[in-house]
């Protein structure tokens, strides 16, 4: 008999639990393959941080400046991680009331209002905030390549720290996030307006107003081991595939040409930068190579999911030659010292790749694209041209007042590595 009853208690937990399981919202139904995508894309974009962009600038600089370069990237990305979590996200990806067309708001800050039934299309939100994350640590990442080998530790974290919120934050907002530059029509499939041209005339702002190097043009500053540059530009091209294919959002048609389109275009960009440069120092260099191939990435990015497989060949190789010119032969005319061609390449690649979008988009590739114009891309990398630059400016004469922005001449002169970390490589 006490069997039976429980029998019975057990039922009727069981038609409970189906009741309310009836009443309960249901749970949307993530695409698996999309998701999957997404996990894997998230993945590879944060391999182009760490350890990519860290070997790739890391192999460049001296010998005694290695370890505070790749620290520099892997502090980047832990601070970035957690600034994103808090306000980052919230402040470029959701409504910002009155204030929509320029910032986002609140509402999810420490991703507030998130669950596990949270979707952003078709994949679990909380994939798409880790995707969007590792967008936010590349972006400031790449700006270090501008001032290598001469700023603070101290000085690099704050500056970052603010950036971040201040500019790149709003930037995303202004392209992905429902403001003002998207509603214009401004198209940006993967970066090169937020994050390319963003960096790169941060870069630029940078290596201005901390000065050049001690001895810039008068010691020997070549790079100190190539093997690991190319071993981090190999990396960055593998994990610009999520970068570029990922800004799909799923597991498509869209994000296979993106993915074919970033593997041409890169290509092209590399010989043409590589024949550019053997045509005019009569040798082609390891360097040149994988530089050219960051610019072909570079200048992709914003066309990936707009153009074609042609298109994107020409962006390549207009991208090759442009920035080869810009590296090589602008900085050394005009003698600004770009350490590591943030601007050269980032900067010039992203602007090449935003107005050549406005060329070569093709509607059958896809539709948001029917409508581009060079003008609206002209208008577009303008405007964050300007906001960057001014931004930039502000936020390093308000570090430099607080921590100052260089090292002693002395400690410069004997390495940042010993005298910011304590630590050399043998």
């Amino acid at each position: 008999m006490r069997a039976a009853v429980g029998s019975l208690s057990l039922l009727g937990a069981f038609a409970g639990s189906a009741i309310a399981q009836d009443a309960a919202p249901a749970a949307p139904a993530f695409d698996t393959g999309d998701t999957a995508w997404m996990l894997t894309s998230s993945a590879l974009v944060l391999l182009m941080t760490i350890p990519g962009l860290a070997l790739f600038y890391g192999g460049m600089v001296r010998k005694k400046n290695v370890l505070s370069t790749v620290m520099q990237s892997f502090a980047i990305c832990c601070l970035m991680s957690i600034l994103w979590m808090v306000a980052g996200y919230s402040l470029a990806f959701t409504d910002g009331g009155s204030f929509n067309a320029y910032l986002g708001g609140l509402s999810k800050t420490f991703l507030s209002g998130i669950d596990m039934n949270s979707a952003t299309g078709t994949i679990p939100e909380y994939l798409f905030v880790m995707f969007q994350m590792t967008f936010a640590i590349i972006t400031p990442a790449l700006i270090a390549g501008a001032f290598a080998e001469r700023m603070k530790f101290s000085a690099m974290l704050l500056f970052m720290a603010i950036w971040l919120i201040v500019v790149y934050v709003p930037v995303a907002h202004w392209v992905w996030g429902g403001g003002f530059l998207a509603s214009d029509g401004v198209l940006d499939f993967a970066g090169g307006t937020v994050v390319h041209i963003n960096a790169g005339i941060a870069g630029l702002v940078a290596a201005l107003i901390i000065g050049k190097r001690e001895g810039y043009g008068q010691v020997n500053m070549a790079p100190h081991n190539l093997v690991l540059s190319v071993i981090g530009a190999s990396l960055l091209w593998v994990g610009w595939f999520g970068f570029n294919a990922g800004s799909a959002v799923g597991s498509n048609a869209l994000a296979s040409v993106a993915m074919l389109n970033t593997q041409v275009a890169t290509a092209g960009a590399a010989l043409a930068w590589m024949f550019a440069e053997w045509i005019v120092a009569k040798k082609p260099s390891v360097l040149g190579i994988i530089s050219g191939a960051v610019a072909g990435l570079v200048a992709v990015t914003p066309a990936a999911g707009f153009v074609n497989p042609t298109g994107a060949l020409i962006i390549g190789l207009i991208a090759g030659v442009v920035c080869y010119i810009a590296a090589v032969k602008v900085k050394h005319a005009l003698g600004y010292d770009d350490s590591l061609d943030a601007f050269g390449v980032h900067g010039v690649g992203g602007i090449v790749g935003a107005v050549l979008t406005g060329v070569f988009a093709d509607p059958a590739i896809n539709q948001a694209g029917a409508n581009a114009s060079v003008g609206t891309q002209i208008y577009g990398v303008i405007f964050t041209i300007i906001y960057s630059a001014i931004a930039t400016a502000i936020i390093l004469y308000i570090v430099k007042a607080l921590v100052g922005l260089r090292p002693t001449k002395q400690e410069e002169i004997e390495g940042l590595d010993i005298n910011l970390h304590g630590e050399t490589v043998q």
